[in-house]
């Protein structure tokens, strides 16, 4: 709890006031200072253990109370320190009934309501840091009207008055703009005023000017195909939202106001099941669209759904409309100054409202609501933000002054009670509401223009704030909290790699950056700077030994380094443009490139001669219907790639021919090439409106549920190695993951699905990382939740039935603040650390068992073998294999060695064409990995430990040799005298005396034996030369005159 942090100077029994009392900034002492200070706010952590102690019974059925002499005489006893007026005083605040007595539970109620209090008050404070204002590359040619974000899918969806659709990934990468309509004809002479989406039936609902609300389905295969169609309403709707139940997702509420004043209000009961009833007479095709009428609906015609509505704002615009939950009510809000704002509150039945209205001078723009507050902030057209609650109506409880122009948007920072407000004259304020004070303003430099229309969102899950300026849209992004945190890299980190030679960790940042640190340690050895120019780093992959390093990055080229940042080869992905590159397959004879394309890139590494290298045609051509997001390989010839319509290819990395198709709902088989045939390529995650390569009713079959877990984006392959032998019992062999949070075990030889659990529920697509053992799965998300599963006896045997039981969770925790970008399982002897990258700028390192998680850039360096622990397994039954294993992985020559061998080349083993200057950093630290098993052999065999033998005679039984019997001495033992007496000496032969050294040198060796023929000749040459050159110089000495 915080009670930490209340004066950790002070331990158990300690004083609090030292003698060698420091100054302070104001020239006062520290006891002066602290004087004025609660006795609460200094106890600490050991004073609170004292003190509970002295509240323990005897009996946990009993509790010890203390009248307010007793408990001061005991505190100051126990404590050490403190007067007795400090805990009178402490006593008195407790027992705020003034029953003359307390207990434990009643002190530590009212410490932890204290410390509650001054941690929100000092979140409250905390002004953000945001970075440099950026303008997204937008391609929408009239005013943007919205900006979502889609949770399931992690993608913001942009909408603009022309009626286009940007469509944006979580690292606001613009990935697509289509239009909302194929009809060009009719957005002409249509505008698009609204959007909103309906995250749990996967739609998103746009109104026209036509007086219609369109909803359009996001899981289907076409690019935005209308389902429903609602028309024939009395005015033009200009503003909507939805709101649905967490509960129960089939109860949802679509509200939305008109240019006539009427705030309208759909009620769905069977939302999951389908949004209105289809008419007797209609069309029984799914992908038709249904008309609903207005007319029809609102008599109640529809059992799926009820309407509301008032006309309160007697002909006003309705700028706004929300439904709140908290207060069962829809507010409105208009520009007039007579029922300014109205709130419609529901009644018991549900489906009648009492109305209440606020009057506002001069009107307002927007509003917004804190339901832990309850406040409703208003922007108003007086250059005044009010705060009201909702139950007063007579006047505002709080005025915030600042601006100097009408204030045209408003939105809380709920997470710290905050208020975010937009004046006309593009200044941002941020106020404390607590105070009633701006601590932030923030002027946006926009193009000047006297007709505008600004949108203000403000996305608090991500700390991004979007404003948009008619058709241009800025990004203001939160800086992290760097001061109370720990990071290894200044950006956003977006891969980690191990290197198993070097022992070394290798990371990745979106500044094109990459740093390696000491996985014993967690201390950076170097760092390469501008890898890339300016562009990110998206993915890196190391080669088969180990020595070479492959970058990918969002400029559409991949480059290959050795580790002392020298750049060979640079390969061109992206031949017409950039390609934000996703995934780096590095096999034997291929280097297998993927990204935001439907196509495998290829680079055959015999063909690098030259620095800038070109692809070459993949045999298989496109066999993906959408863009692919990665890759794995199994030898000796299986390439699976995975796509964003959750489409797994099975390929024959030989032949580069694709000859299956594995998708959740359906799995194809592909005869040939010319199956897939020619299509027109798309941009990013969109799909044609057709599979050519199987019949319609295939894919009308496809039960496609209408929840949020219906995506199927594939983000991460993982084959499992050590389940090779399951080829004739069967079994899963291959993980994937991604979309929804739903990780998938398939057979590839059965071409089936065998399993599929909820790793993470509610928070988008994940990624995963599993150890060579296949013993763990580590899975993370977008909010940095890491969880571990024992996979070691999970889907071992076939099926029937697809499993859904999820495998054992050994472990759930959130190291990261942001998303997981990253991860990787590595073992270290016999450790198993998983290594987890994110976009809050760190790189941190734990293990399965639960251990405190290190980040690598801390100011204090860790011990690999202090730090991390064996996990624990049956000591029983495995105390031997693991005795044996540590064995085992002590080979006769180090890795380093063996890789290092000049006559075993990896395939990026070339003469270097081009050096790259970078920044290499030296710590200044010996790193020898030698010693590593110099160490392990030492300790087990100076330990005592008798071990199985690691070599070909290993199945031999090793055991305690038994003893010999008593055996006779020998004659020559009892008697040497006479086997050894020494005989007369004898004349030995003279030895001949060789020749010496350098005689026989001289006579077996001379110039022409000992040096090769062309030094020879040179040395001769340069003789003669230098001979001729001094007689010329004495005949010319001659020559002068006397």
């Amino acid at each position: 709890m915080s009670c930490q942090n209340a004066t950790p100077g002070l331990n158990k029994g300690s004083q609090p006031w030292p003698e060698n009392l420091e100054k302070n900034s104001h020239g006062a002492t520290a006891k002066e200072d602290a004087s004025t200070v609660l006795l609460e706010k200094q106890l600490t952590l050991g004073d609170f253990v004292q003190i509970q102690r002295a509240f323990e019974p005897p009996e946990p059925s009993q509790t010890i109370c203390m009248s307010r002499e007793e408990f001061v005489q005991r505190m100051t006893e126990i404590v050490g320190w403190g007067t007795k007026e400090e805990y009178g005083e402490l006593f008195d605040k407790v027992d705020v009934a003034q029953e003359g007595f307390i207990n434990w539970d009643k002190l530590t109620s009212f410490l932890l309501l204290t410390l509650y209090e001054k941690d929100e008050q000092a979140k409250a404070t905390v002004v953000p840091q945001w970075r440099d204002l950026e303008f997204l590359p937008v391609k929408h040619k009239d005013t943007i009207q919205r900006v979502i974000f889609l949770k399931s899918s992690s993608r913001y969806l942009t909408i603009s008055k022309e009626g286009s659709v940007g469509i944006w990934g979580e690292n606001l990468k613009l990935q697509e703009t289509l239009p909302i309509t194929s009809d060009a004809t009719k957005l002409k002479h249509l505008w698009v005023t609204s959007m909103v989406s309906l995250e749990n039936v996967n739609k998103i609902a746009v109104a026209f000017t036509s007086k219609e609300i369109c909803f359009y389905d996001l899981l289907s295969k076409e690019e935005f195909p209308c389902q429903y169609k609602l028309q024939g309403l009395k005015g033009t709707p200009i503003c909507m939202d939805y709101w649905y139940n967490p509960l129960d997702a089939n109860e949802s509420i679509l509200s939305f106001g008109d240019i006539t004043g009427k705030v309208q209000v759909i009620a769905f009961t069977t939302a999951l099941i389908s949004l209105f009833e289809h008419p007797a007479g209609a069309c029984e095709d799914e992908e038709a669209t249904v008309t609903i009428n207005w007319a029809e609906l609102r008599p109640g015609h529809h059992k799926c759904c009820y309407t509301l509505g008032h006309k309160l704002h007697h002909g006003d615009w309705v700028r706004q409309v929300t439904y709140n939950a908290s207060l069962d009510a829809i507010i409105s809000s208009t520009t007039s100054n007579t029922n300014t704002v109205v709130l419609a509150w529901r009644e018991k039945s549900k489906k009648h409202h009492k109305m209440t209205s606020f009057n506002i001078a001069q009107g307002i723009h927007a509003f917004d609501y804190h339901s832990q507050l309850n406040l409703i902030a208003t922007a108003g057209i007086d250059n005044k933000v009010c705060l009201w609650n909702p139950y007063v109506v007579s006047k505002p409880v709080g005025v915030l002054w600042g601006h100097s122009a009408s204030v045209i948007a408003v939105q809380f920072f709920a997470a710290r009670k905050q208020l975010f407000s937009f004046s006309r004259d593009k200044v941002l304020r941020l106020w404390d509401i607590q105070h009633q004070l701006s601590i932030q303003r923030i002027s946006c430099f926009f193009p000047k223009s006297q007709d505008f229309r600004c949108l203000f969102h403000f996305d608090e899950a991500h700390g991004r704030l979007f404003i948009s300026f008619n058709n241009q849209l800025a990004l203001l992004a939160m800086k992290s909290e760097a001061g109370k945190r720990v990071t290894s890299h200044k950006k956003a980190v977006t891969c980690v790699l191990y290197n198993s030679v070097l022992k070394q960790v290798i990371s990745s940042d979106v500044g094109s950056t990459v740093s390696f640190w000491m996985i014993d340690t967690g201390q950076k050895i170097k760092q390469f700077t501008g890898c890339h120019g300016n562009a990110e780093i998206s993915t890196m992959a190391l080669d088969a030994n180990e020595t070479r390093l492959l970058t990918g990055s969002t400029d559409g080229t991949v480059k290959v380094w050795d580790l002392n940042g020298c750049c060979h080869h640079t390969l061109n992905v992206g031949q017409a443009g950039a390609v934000d590159i996703s995934h780096i397959l590095v096999l034997k004879k291929t280097i297998l490139v993927t990204g935001w394309d439907r196509s495998i890139t290829v680079f055959r590494p015999q063909n690098f001669n030259q620095f800038s290298i070109q692809p070459e045609e993949w045999k298989g051509g496109i066999q993906h219907h959408d863009d692919i997001l990665c890759a794995a390989f199994s030898p000796p010839q299986t390439l699976v790639t995975g796509s964003y319509d959750g489409e797994i290819v099975l390929w024959n990395n030989s032949t580069e021919n694709a000859h299956y198709v594995l998708h959740p709902d359906y799995q194809r088989l592909l005869k040939s090439k010319s199956d897939a045939g020619p299509q027109k390529l798309l941009g990013a995650g969109r799909s044609p409106s057709t599979h050519p390569t199987y019949d319609q009713a295939t894919l009308r079959s496809c039960s496609f549920e209408m929840d949020t877990e219906c995506n199927h984006a594939v983000m991460r392959l993982c084959f499992l190695e050590a389940r090779k032998n399951i080829t004739g019992t069967g079994g899963a062999n291959l993980v994937s993951c991604g979309g929804s949070g739903y990780v998938r075990f398939w057979d590839t030889f059965k071409k089936q699905l065998l399993a599929e659990f909820l790793a993470h529920s509610g928070v988008g697509s994940i990624i995963m990382s599993t150890d060579k053992s296949n013993r763990y799965l580590a899975t993370g998300d977008l909010e940095g939740w890491l969880k571990i599963w024992n996979i070691e006896e999970y889907c071992l045997n076939p099926s029937k039935n697809k499993l859904t039981q999820a495998p054992t969770l050994i472990r759930s925790f959130r190291p990261h603040e942001d998303w997981i970008s990253s991860l990787e399982m590595c073992e270290l002897g016999s450790r198993s650390l998983i290594l987890s990258a994110s976009a809050d700028c760190s790189v941190r390192v734990t293990d399965v068992c639960g251990v405190p998680v290190q980040i690598f850039g801390q100011e204090k360096h860790w011990q690999l073998e202090n730090c991390f622990s064996v996990p624990k397994r049956d000591t029983n039954l495995m105390g031997n294999k693991i005795q044996e294993k540590s064995i085992k992985e002590i080979p006769l020559f180090s890795k380093e060695e063996s890789c290092l061998d000049p006559s075993k080349h990896s395939l990026l083993d070339k003469k270097t064409h081009s050096v790259r200057p970078s920044e290499v950093i030296n710590s200044g630290v010996k790193y020898m990995e030698r010693n590593v098993y110099k160490k392990k052999t030492h300790d087990l065999y100076n330990g005592g430990i008798i071990q199985k033998s690691c070599s070909s005679f290993r199945s031999l039984s090793i055991g305690t040799l038994k003893e010999l019997p008593e055996v006779n001495k020998p004659a020559f033992l009892l008697d040497p005298e006479k086997y050894f007496r020494e005989g007369p000496e004898e004349q030995c032969p003279q030895i001949p005396e060789f020749p010496s050294l350098s005689e026989t040198l001289k006579a077996i060796f001379d110039e022409k034996n000992l040096f090769p023929k062309e030094i020879l000749d040179h040395e001769r040459r340069a003789k003669q030369l230098c001979q001729e050159t001094n007689s010329e110089v004495k005949i010319k000495r001659n020559k002068k005159p006397l």
